[in-house]
């Protein structure tokens, strides 16, 4: 069974798209002596037009609750789309 996942969209709820452009990259990276790094429970991705997206593993609120819940409300405060989990398969790792 595939696991379950959040897509936040690069486009606000009025239909603006959000800047920076490199925001899903800065959000879902750390970098570890000089290499940027993903996490394969948070990466970002496209969406079939074009903007920039992250979509969120749902295992991720059990291994990371303050991350997941970081993520959630920086979509919140941005008024960024989250789509349902059954709109992810319309989305493509960058």
């Amino acid at each position: 069974m595939a696991s379950k996942k959040t897509i936040i969209e690069g486009i606000t709820e009025d239909g603006e798209r959000f800047r920076p452009s490199n925001w899903a990259e800065m959000v879902t990276s750390t970098v570890q002596n000089g290499r940027v790094n993903y996490s394969p429970l948070l990466r970002p991705t496209l969406s079939k037009n074009g903007y920039k997206c992250v979509m969120i593993d749902h295992s991720l609120q059990q291994s990371n609750p303050s991350l997941y819940n970081h993520i959630l409300q920086f979509a919140a405060i941005n008024r960024l789309r989250i789509c349902s989990d059954d709109e992810a398969d319309a989305y493509d790792d960058l």
